[in-house]
């Protein structure tokens, strides 16, 4: 009888300890997205930032990749914005429509390339100039 019982007891810990993995597992994924989310879908770190009058559009590096957004300053109508991005040597990537929030995120190879970075959201616009050399 107490075998049966330590067993049981065995039991419950494995099964605690599986819950509460679980339940952290779950806690670290539910944090992640908005994260994911404040970035407009690019990886990396934010590396400029170009403001103009109706928005700004936000680079990201890797270590082998470069992205950018164009953002709205004040989300809410659907309104035409663009965002491209063109490494030295390379054709741009390009993103247009109509959109409320964001355009983008457009991604290129940037491995020790310099890279040019246009965007727009309405009536304003902004390009970088060769950055990230």
């Amino acid at each position: 009888m107490l075998k049966a019982r330590n067993r049981r007891g065995r039991w419950a810990t494995c099964l605690g300890v599986f819950a509460a993995a679980l339940w952290l597992g779950a806690g670290g994924l539910l944090t992640a997205q908005p994260a994911r989310a404040a970035t407009g879908g690019c990886a990396g770190d934010l590396v400029r930032t170009l403001p103009f009058s109706t928005g700004e559009v936000r680079v990201y590096k890797t270590r082998d990749h470069a992205c950018a957004v164009a953002v709205a300053r004040e989300p809410g109508a659907r309104r035409p914005m663009s965002v491209s991005i063109q490494p030295r040597g390379g054709s741009p990537v390009r993103d247009a429509g109509q959109f409320t929030r964001y355009a983008g995120p457009v991604t290129a190879h940037a491995i020790a390339r310099c890279v040019y970075v246009k965007g727009s959201v309405g009536a304003g616009s902004v390009d970088s100039g060769w950055i990230l050399c």
